[in-house]
This record gives C-alpha cells, structure tokens and sequence, in this order.
C-alpha cells in the first residue's frame, strides 16, 4: 500500500524554507532570497517514490499581518497547517532561535498533527552555534524528532526525508508521479522574474514588488514570447528598476530570460515593463489577481 500526504513547511522569513523544499523535492519549486516576504503564496513541491508522494507546501513566512497582504499570508498559513498531516518546522543555525521562532513554536503546539523541527544552514555555522541551536529547538517542546540539514548543500536532506515519509498516512497518490509543483505556469515564471528583482534590489523595494504574467505565445516549438509586467508602488522605485540608461531593467530581463529558458528547454523572448501601482498590497482586487489568497 502507498503512503501519502502533505507536510507544511513553517518557520520565520529567511530561514531557508524555500530552498529546503527545493532540495527535498529535488526540483526548484520556490525562487530563492535573502530578502524577507520572499514566499508570497502557499507552493506546492511534490516528491514522490516508488510507494510513497510526499506535497510539501512552502507556507509563507509566519508573522503579525500588517497589511492586507500579509493578513493574507497569515490565513494561507493557518488554513494550509489545519490541512496539513505533519509540519516541518524549519529554524536557521547560523542565526539562532529568536523570538520569531518562538511565536511560531506556540502557534503550533496546539496543531493536532506531527512537528519536526529541522535546523538549516549547519553548513553556516561553527559546531558550537550548531549544537546551541539544536538544543534550543528541542527546548521549545513542540517537535518529536530535530534535525540538523543544510539545504544548500545536501546534507542530512535524505534522512529527514525518510523520517517525513515515515508520518505519511496510507493512501494513492495526488499527482502524476513526474510532476514536481501544482503552480499555474503563469505563476511559476512571474515569480522567477521576482526571483531577480529580488536578486538586485534593497530596502523597500523587494517587498513592493510584484511581476504579472500578461502574455504567453508558443511562436515554435523552441521558442516563447513572455510579456511580463513589474509592479510597484512609486515612481521612486520605477525608476530604480529602470536603472541608469535602462540598464538595472536589461540586467533583471537577462537574467530572467535565462531562468525560464532552462525551466521551458526552450529559447524565450522576454519582454519587461514596470508600472506603478500605488498601494497595491492593500488592494484586495490586485491580489484577488495576482492569486494571492
């Protein structure tokens, strides 16, 4: 008999959520940051072997909402843990446990599923803020088993996914076996051009932007036309992404172009504007739009 189910990845912005999905479903399923907010929307990554499919869902960083935005990264949380047959908790070694963790780590002592802990980024940090970190996580006494990965690296990946497979209750399968994500096509490759931004920009702006997909056009078999709209939320900011003589907007479009090129196998046409939008994190219709739920 199979084994399935989904485990919802939770933890404070930054700790490397995203790229732990990545590593454990074998497949980038979530762009990569250093910038907080970087996860938007509950992903879904799927791993599956040979009696067993693990979804893992990439929640949003947990935190207090501020705005409409966040109000809706925070239910997005809570709906997807109550659905959720385990929660890994994820925590950063390199940094130590914080206040955040510790927020987190009360909201789920009351989830009615299985809590394991993984502290990421090992590959960071000494031996001593390594085993610091390790303790601290057990002490918070919401999680059965603590892991010690570094996602970037690889190491203890295969171990705590073995232990994730083990909390999977007996049932078919959710998907095809090859697939590796339920984003829409339109999501996955706005959001690797927010990958870029995200990769170029500082301050405010990473966290007032938002990429719209407007236009898709198979021309040939190799080659795609992608309209593609930046939001944000000044002029200010328009004109940082614009860059001098347009060259911060011709950097994001190169780099972009080639991020979905390997993700389409195919040659692609990227075309890039940035628009202003004021306010549009507070804008319940732009994120009714943007699938932001």
């Amino acid at each position: 008999m199979s084994r399935s189910g989904f485990v919802a990845l939770a933890g404070r912005p930054n700790v490397g959520k995203s790229t732990l999905a990545n590593a454990l479903v074998g497949a980038k399923v979530a762009i990569v940051s250093d910038k907080p907010q970087t996860t938007r929307r509950a992903i879904r990554g799927v791993a599956s072997g040979a009696d067993w499919q693990l979804v893992l869902v990439d929640l949003p960083g947990v935190q207090r909402p501020r705005d409409a935005l966040t109000e809706r990264m925070q239910r997005r949380v809570e709906h997807e843990l109550a659905d959720a047959d385990a929660c890994l908790f994820v925590v950063n070694a390199e940094q130590g446990l914080g206040p955040g963790d510790r927020f987190i780590a009360g909201l789920l002592s009351a989830a009615p599923i299985p809590v394991v802990i993984a502290v990421n980024k090992v590959d960071r940090a000494d031996r001593a803020h390594t085993a610091a970190a390790l303790q601290a996580a057990a002490d918070l006494d919401v999680a059965d088993e603590v892991f010690a990965v570094s996602a970037r690296t690889g190491s203890g990946i295969r171990t705590l996914l073995d232990h994730l497979v083990s909390l999977l209750p007996e049932g078919p399968f959710y998907f095809e076996r090859q697939q590796r994500s339920d984003q829409a096509e339109t999501v996955l490759l706005a959001e690797l051009v927010r990958e870029q931004v995200l990769a170029r920009t500082r301050e405010e702006v990473p966290h007032a932007v938002e990429v719209e997909i407007e236009a898709i056009e198979r021309r040939r078999p190799d080659l795609t036309r992608i309209e593609a709209v930046i939001l944000v939320e000044t002029e200010s900011q328009k004109g940082i992404l614009i860059g001098a003589g347009g060259q911060m907007i011709k950097s994001i479009g190169i780099a972009a172009r080639r991020a979905i090129e390997r993700e389409l196998a195919g040659r692609v046409h990227l075309e890039l504007a940035v628009k202003v939008r004021r306010h549009w994190r507070a804008d319940e219709r732009v994120l009714d739009r943007l699938g932001i739920e």
